[in-house]
């Protein structure tokens, strides 16, 4: 098989738990410096596909070879050269937070004078150099993401793994997880996440895919998704009064017409035209916004359901 330089190359990767498919022969590829999201619903394979990169999991089937090394023959050699963020904080409470990343720099055999400089500057990229002789447990959840984000680095490793990293966030934390990740692409650093969040793979990811039941469903960057399975607007209508045959009534309106528990949403290339003809349908809703095409609706055109079940 030809890499052609890709740091991750899968082709028909499968992942089996006795009868159960958690992922069904899928077909990957990140280049360097790329920052590459992983999309879906749980349950749809994604953690599965990031623990046989991690290769702390074995495939089952195909082929998938990380950093020009055989994920299947290659594991400790690969593992040595990925900094990774679990989904689950796994920091150690009895430390601080300066010694959980000397501890941790250790395992990789970084001498401890060189391990004491890398944290230190890992500690200031994730803006906690004034926490460094605190102990984890009673820092914030965002503080915990950052602490261990600066983990995933101190090996300077060559591919960074991201399970849901911004998961249980206060949106304020989240944003400054994201500077962090954003500067870290900056810098050419190559990432590999998975994520719930549509606005979160909007920021992050030069490229996506979408996982459904242990598929790709699509793939791209996240503008030509949303050109490819959306428009470029989409109108949210709220009505007063239930109303069973609001769909039908907004039929032919725009592109495609989707009826959720709370609204309707039109897809349109036109969200002022398309609200003219709502009224001049007669129709009077309570609420009305027009905003544009987003991967939350090309998620729901793909999938048919909500993002987060």
């Amino acid at each position: 098989m030809v890499d052609d330089g890709a740091l991750i190359a899968a082709t028909g990767l499968v992942k089996r738990f006795g009868e159960f498919t958690a992922v069904d022969g899928i077909d990957v590829r990140v280049a360097p410096g790329e920052a590459f999201g992983f999309l879906g619903p749980n349950g749809a394979g994604k953690s599965s596909t990031m623990r046989m990169i991690g290769c702390v999991s074995r495939p089952t089937g195909g082929s998938l070879r990380i950093l020009g090394l055989d994920a299947a023959r290659d594991g400790p050699a690969i593992r040595a050269r990925l900094g990774v963020c679990p989904q689950l904080d796994t920091l150690d409470p009895e430390l601080t937070v300066l010694e959980n990343l000397v501890v941790y720099a250790r395992y990789f055999g970084i001498p401890r004078r060189v391990a004491r400089e890398r944290a230190r500057e890992l500690l200031d990229f994730v803006q906690l150099t004034d926490r460094a002789d605190a102990k984890v447990e009673p820092l914030s959840g965002g503080m915990k993401r950052r602490l261990t984000i600066a983990r995933a680095l101190v090996n300077e490793p060559d591919l960074v793994l991201l399970d849901e990293p911004t998961t249980g966030l206060d949106p304020q934390a989240r944003h400054l997880v994201w500077e962090r990740l954003f500067r870290l692409k900056q810098r050419g650093v190559t990432l590999v996440l998975t994520t719930h969040y549509m606005d979160e793979a909007e920021q992050l990811c030069d490229r996506l895919v979408v996982m459904d039941g242990g598929r790709i469903v699509a793939e791209g960057a996240p503008r030509e998704l949303i050109e490819r399975h959306s428009t470029r607007e989409v109108v949210e209508v709220r009505f007063a009064a239930d109303d069973a045959d609001l769909a039908g009534k907004l039929d032919g309106v725009g592109e495609r017409v989707e009826a959720l528990p709370d609204r309707v949403l039109v897809y349109t290339h036109d969200g002022d035209g398309a609200l003219a003809e709502i009224a001049a349908r007669g129709l009077a809703p309570s609420s009305t916004l027009v905003r544009r095409g987003s991967l939350e609706d090309v998620f729901l055109q793909l999938t048919g359901r909500t993002l987060v079940e």
